[in-house]
């Protein structure tokens, strides 16, 4: 059984997916098709309010979570999350995005060196790296919206670049000076 619950964000709604024990998913309403959520999950999905009886705790967590990270502040906890599907690359790609503090950026190309590194290779592909980002399911608890080019662009993200931004300066970063996407389609 999966549970999906819509947090009301400051920049639009959030749908929450939870398994009933861990946060299994966080979108912007840009990047979730619910019909097609359904489709593809295996099992029940059960869509819930703030006043369901059977609201998992999880969901509970991560809306106290997001509520104190629209109101700017880093959280000091992490509601338990649980990402399916996760290649032992990806869970590289995952670990190191965890690791950028809140109101700091990495590049995709910082990733895939610290990986590198990691695994005692002389270089790895960015663009992989930007695949794995991207294929984040649980997006601001894992913090995809801090990854950006190498030149300081604000590369795609599945929750729309005015988002990106929005994330960015909401945690103190200056984004005056990072590059938009040539195409903006994102916008």
């Amino acid at each position: 059984m999966k549970y999906i619950f819509e947090y009301a964000s400051p920049l639009g709604k959030i749908f929450i997916e939870s398994d009933g024990k861990f946060l299994t998913g966080l979108w912007f309403e840009y990047s979730f098709d619910e019909k097609k959520h359904a489709e593809n999950s295996a099992g029940e999905v059960k869509k819930l309010s703030a006043d369901s009886p059977d609201l998992p705790s999880v969901i509970f967590e991560t809306c106290r979570w997001l509520d104190v990270y629209f109101s700017g502040r880093n959280p000091d906890f992490t509601p338990e999350f649980r990402i399916e599907n996760l290649t032992p690359f990806r869970k590289l790609v995952v670990d190191e995005m965890l690791k950028i503090p809140f109101g700091a950026t990495a590049t995709y190309g910082g990733i895939a060196k610290n990986i590198a590194a990691k695994k005692g290779l002389e270089k790895m592909s960015a663009q992989a790296v930007g695949g794995a980002v991207g294929w984040n399911p649980i997006c601001i608890v894992v913090p995809c919206h801090r990854v950006l080019g190498s030149n300081g662009s604000l590369t795609g993200y599945g929750g729309g670049i005015k988002n990106k931004i929005a994330l960015l300066k909401l945690e103190g970063i200056n984004t005056e000076k990072l590059a938009l996407p040539k195409s903006r389609k994102f916008m």
